[in-house]
């Protein structure tokens, strides 16, 4: 960049951030309500527990179970590239965040009215359908809505506002959880206690969208002129090749995801020591929301302070130790233990590899930095329930845990060789 140009842009970027500054208390409002209501439906269709033992009612199989929370993944791998592709020429991304929200919750509505009025395998096909394509829309918001907080949350302020979001979001969630398998499933309201549970988080995050109305987005400064999906695919290893910590946390959130091989039989395998019942469902799903809502408490101030990398690398230890814990865990108060570090840990991590990503490049480049990250975790996300379906079935649990804990454990080495951006960028400012 010249100099000329330097001068010109220095005026429109104090006036940004003088923006983004007099808009926060507002945006903060708003992203805050998005993220505790939205959150609140979407922990009833992602926790290990009703989703994977909705498909294990309907299908019997360990294999299904993998195969229909592997659509989901591999919808959202497909997706966030192009996602990417349709808001990095935009100056404001609002519109497509709020668009593709919408056609995400509608696939939860559709979950829950298949629930209502198919039986058998129609019931399976259309759940495994309606998982895809809620991955498809979720891996585009994923990468919309993580640059739109990118643009209007200042990174000081990202960990104390994620970990409140959290909290608020998950606390509420482990109650509906708590009531949705004790009261819920228990009793199989309407007809199918779990379409019922389904129909209340299509209630939850459409409240929570709503909230979005309310936050202001400034334009952005620069923007990259509009490219074909094909075009920036062949881009990729060249941006894989210029940051060689980008590459690094790259390879560890991806072999992080690679760990949830066996999250969606973390209820299954608890139901061979206890009774898998509608109320231990609820026991169970309250256990690890309510330990995943309350360690946010902890993640967003050690991220404010220290950064993500420390925050990715203590939640994946967690969520290591826990994982072996619920292997030799017997009875029902060593199992509800290892259920709370997994939700600690595996919480943690997501906030880690949500928000890690978003301090690497520049911003006119973080789309596309999002989307590559996203991609490769949901590619892992996608295989991992197939693997672990697989070796369920054709071996023992023992053996697929026993994965799972060896990708982990490689994911936290990954991660030990990746520089904080912060302080990287501390130095640059230094040395200037």
């Amino acid at each position: 960049m010249s100099l000329a140009e330097q001068q010109m842009l220095e005026p429109a970027e104090a006036a940004y951030h003088e923006q983004v500054q007099a808009d926060l208390q507002r945006n903060y409002a708003g992203v805050l309500a998005h993220g505790m209501l939205g959150m609140t439906g979407f922990r009833l269709v992602t926790a290990p527990t009703f989703v994977p033992a909705y498909i294990f009612l309907l299908s019997a199989s360990r294999m299904a179970v993998g195969v229909a929370l592997s659509a989901q993944f591999i919808g959202m791998a497909l997706s966030s590239i192009w996602g990417a592709t349709l808001i990095e020429h935009r100056r404001k991304v609002m519109p497509v965040v709020y668009s593709v929200g919408w056609l995400m919750r509608l696939q939860i509505l559709g979950l829950a009215l298949s629930g209502y009025f198919l039986e058998g395998h129609a019931a399976l096909t259309a759940a495994c359908i309606f998982l895809g394509l809620f991955g498809f829309f979720s891996g585009m918001q994923n990468v919309s809505f993580s640059f739109m907080m990118s643009k209007v949350i200042p990174v000081n302020r990202r960990g104390q506002l994620t970990g409140m979001r959290n909290f608020l979001g998950g606390l509420i969630a482990s109650g509906v959880a708590y009531l949705g398998g004790k009261y819920l499933v228990a009793a199989n309201t309407f007809g199918n206690g779990y379409a019922t549970t389904f129909l209340a988080a299509f209630v939850f995050t459409s409240l929570g969208i709503t909230a979005l109305n309310f936050v202001r987005e400034p334009e952005s400064l620069a923007v990259r002129l509009q490219s074909g999906l094909l075009g920036r695919l062949r881009e990729v290893p060249a941006m894989l090749r210029a940051d060689e910590h980008y590459r690094r946390f790259f390879f560890a959130r991806a072999l992080g995801a690679l760990g949830t091989t066996a999250v969606p039989f973390y209820a299954i395998y608890a139901g061979k020591s206890v009774h898998l019942s509608g109320a231990m469902l609820a026991y169970l799903s309250l256990a690890f929301l309510l330990s995943q809502t309350v360690s946010n408490l902890a993640w967003g101030p050690i991220a404010d302070r220290h950064g993500y990398r420390r925050v990715f690398i203590i939640s994946m230890g967690l969520w290591t130790a826990s994982t072996a814990a619920l292997v030799v865990a017997g009875g029902v108060p060593s199992i509800l233990l290892a259920f709370c570090g997994l939700g600690a840990g595996f919480g943690g991590y997501q906030v880690a590899s949500q928000n890690f990503v978003l301090e690497f490049g520049k911003p006119h480049d973080r789309p596309m930095l999002i989307a590559v990250s996203d991609t490769a975790s949901h590619l892992m996300m996608a295989g991992g329930p197939l693997l672990g379906g697989f070796v369920a079935q054709q071996f023992d649990f023992g053996t697929m845990f026993a994965i799972a804990i060896f990708v982990m454990a490689l994911s936290m080495l990954a991660i030990l060789r990746v520089q904080e951006p912060r302080h990287a960028l501390q130095q640059n400012q230094e040395n200037e």
